[in-house]
């Protein structure tokens, strides 16, 4: 794995942006050169870092930009579980050896692959890896355990997308308050999940998040312009 800096203290990512640069399954843009590119410039504009899913992509963008911050995680479905963000440690140990800073995961408490169980999970990663994670959650309940448990990110990424928050549409603007509060000082607490302007992303950190994460209206070349198509053609 190429070196990185060192993970940024929570006060370095004071009022900073991470793009996620993702693209869907059969698109075009679903290409690692594509989305190192899009990485590359969104760096060069002013994001802090970037988060990326694959161990391809990851590879692709450390490799083009090796003094990249990246969130690297890696979606993958198993029988009997809704948690698919690097869901288990085989998908964490990959992730990080393909040149990730920090390791995004589900840390909900919806049961995870072959019973593994985050804490335990949690424990073997700081002992044999030693790598940052940042926990993807949905709750208060689930965010204040994962920075117990030794996350060094809380993000808010699946506010609305597990079956508990399912009536609750990102973004979380009445999580952050109550997360932030809760939180370890040293804990980063990240907005992540329905940004879609530039005011939002403002509201987000007056909300109490110390960065937003902004995708699918920066890089969703595919949802936006569906989107756009839909609307035109109503």
């Amino acid at each position: 794995m190429v070196s990185s800096p060192p993970l940024p203290e929570r006060a370095e990512l004071n009022g900073r942006l991470i793009v996620s640069v993702q693209a869907p399954e059969g698109s075009p843009m679903r290409d690692p050169a594509v989305i190192a590119a899009m990485a590359e410039a969104s760096l060069r504009q002013g994001a802090a870092g970037v988060r990326i899913e694959s161990l391809e992509h990851i590879g692709a963008v450390r490799r083009r930009c090796p003094d990249a911050l990246i969130v690297g995680l890696w979606k993958r479905s198993f029988p009997g579980s809704a948690v698919y963000i690097t869901p288990g440690w085989e998908e964490i140990r990959a992730v990080w050896a393909a040149g990730a800073d920090v390791v995004a995961i589900d840390a909900t408490d919806r049961p995870r692959p072959e019973g593994q169980a985050l804490e335990a999970l949690i424990t073997r990663v700081r002992e044999d890896l030693g790598a940052p994670l940042m926990a993807d959650v949905d709750s208060l309940v689930n965010g204040v355990r994962a920075a117990a448990l030794g996350c060094h990110w809380v993000g808010t990424t699946l506010y609305g997308y597990t079956e508990a928050t399912a009536s609750q549409p990102p973004p979380a603007w009445d999580l952050l308050g109550p997360l932030r509060r809760e939180l370890p000082e040293a804990v980063a607490l990240i907005c992540e999940g329905g940004i879609a302007t530039k005011q939002d992303a403002c509201r987000a950190l007056g909300c109490g998040a110390d960065a937003v994460v902004v995708g699918t209206a920066i890089t969703g070349v595919d949802l936006q312009v569906a989107a756009y198509a839909r609307a035109m053609a109503g």
